[in-house]
């Protein structure tokens, strides 16, 4: 028995409620409560005991209320896939995403990112903006989208809009940090595998490119997979998806499909990774909408410098296959010399990241060719000389004086072979001068 110095404990209201015994310290959350998915609060004024009720029941109507509250609150799908109230880890920070700092992000997104990026649709990214306060899903994404500007393009946030609490002290890199790890957390309660959307995907994508702004690259190649499985998922791979459904929703699934198409053989190339996605629909029409035409134009020159890599180049690429015919690659090497026209009908930043693209290309294609033993000074073909890498060096710097600084800057995540520029320059003159010293 407690003495009288010493207070007794006090159940909490759910405990109180279900007449069961509260197994907590009257300040932390109960275990009860816990193992049942209910907020352990210690909130009811002590009343007189009466009679016993069906357990069950009880709890029943306990998470009724606690549903009910959460929806007057804003937050009517914070209940998880079993049915329980989410846990407080996964409620939304509030005044982390000011209105203001969306409309930014998206305005920049759709300025200089969606010409690499063509998957979002202005008035359905606005209704999104709209569902964001009663779609776990929707503020997600919302979120990822933000995160990945931040993060990968760097994008200053306006004087104007009001950031919350200490996140208005720290970087743009840091912010898009921060949106990111917020967006993921909260999406921890969402069940988006077994039911997954075009949103669920490009969430996906989108923090594929927020981690690859961090130079993460582990965790973004973990996303990006994601993106593709989830695509795979939904039937983007195969042509017969497209003939049903919303005409806008199947168009952006198709243009995710090709961008995830070509994300992937960068990163199979950059990082020797295996291909999931292959060639297997139709590419995006290029009149669907005639102001978009310049932008498709470019996207799917893109698409087409890529197609040639597929499993039989990354087989011999990650060692999994050892021969092949110097015929084949020589021929390759002469495929993407002569991919792109001499004008680009396509902005400047697509024009920047198709230039660097194809540079860098032909300098793995070379590369390949070293490893098989077929480059050599006496070969009649430049492609399989020691001294082509001079000339691809040579090319992509003059590149680099042909377009803005922005324009090289500030490049689509799908094309981060830009983002390899300074890196295929020096692997280029490093194996030029090693095979001339060695």
């Amino acid at each position: 028995m407690s003495s009288p110095s010493t207070p007794a404990k006090r159940a909490c209201d759910s405990c109180h409620r279900r007449k069961v015994r509260c197994i907590g310290e009257g300040t932390n959350p109960c275990k009860n409560c816990i193992s049942a998915g209910l907020t352990c609060t210690y909130n009811a004024i002590p009343q007189k005991k009466g009679p016993k009720g069906s357990r069950a029941k009880v709890l029943s109507e306990l998470r009724e209320t606690q549903r009910q509250s959460q929806i007057l609150t804003g937050y009517p799908d914070e209940l998880g896939f079993d049915g329980r109230p989410v846990s407080s880890a996964f409620i939304r920070t509030p005044g982390l995403l000011p209105p203001g700092l969306v409309e930014s992000c998206v305005e920049f997104f759709f300025g200089n990112l969606y010409p690499s990026q063509p998957i979002l649709h202005r008035q359905r990214i606005q209704d999104t903006i709209m569902s964001m306060e009663h779609s776990t899903e929707a503020y997600c994404m919302i979120v990822a989208l933000c995160a990945c500007v931040m993060t990968q393009s760097n994008m200053s946030v306006p004087p104007n809009v009001a950031l919350h609490g200490d996140v208005g002290q720290i970087s743009n890199v840091g912010l898009g940090a921060v949106l990111l790890e917020e967006s993921i957390r909260v999406r921890r309660g969402h069940d988006y595998i077994e039911n997954p959307t075009l949103l669920s995907a490009i969430t996906s994508f989108f923090y594929f490119g927020s981690y690859f702004g961090l130079d993460k690259d582990n965790t973004a190649w973990f996303h990006l997979r994601e993106a593709t499985t989830l695509a795979q998922l939904m039937g983007m791979h195969d042509e017969e998806t497209y003939k049903t459904g919303d005409a806008i929703d199947c168009s952006r699934m198709r243009r995710l499909y090709w961008l995830l198409f070509v994300t992937e053989r960068t990163h199979a190339l950059h990082k020797h990774r295996p291909l999931t996605l292959h060639a297997t629909i139709h590419p995006p029409n290029i009149d669907e909408d005639i102001s978009e035409r310049p932008h498709m134009t470019g996207f799917l020159q893109i698409v087409n410098l890529y197609k040639p890599f597929d499993d039989t180049f990354i087989s011999l690429w990650n060692k999994v296959r050892t021969n092949c015919s110097p015929a084949w690659l020589a021929q390759l090497q002469n495929q993407l010399s002569d991919a792109l026209p001499t004008y680009l009908e396509c902005t400047e930043i697509q024009a920047a990241d198709l230039k660097t693209s194809q540079h860098w290309l032909r300098m793995m294609v070379w590369q390949l060719c070293v490893s098989q033993g077929f480059v050599s000074s006496m070969a009649t073909d430049n492609a399989m000389t020691f001294k082509y890498p001079i000339e691809i060096s040579r090319d992509l710097l003059a590149v680099t004086h042909q377009f803005s600084q922005q324009a090289m800057e500030v490049h689509g995540v799908g094309l981060v072979s830009l983002g390899f520029i300074f890196s295929a320059s020096y692997q280029a003159l490093y194996h030029a001068s090693f095979c001339f010293l060695g």
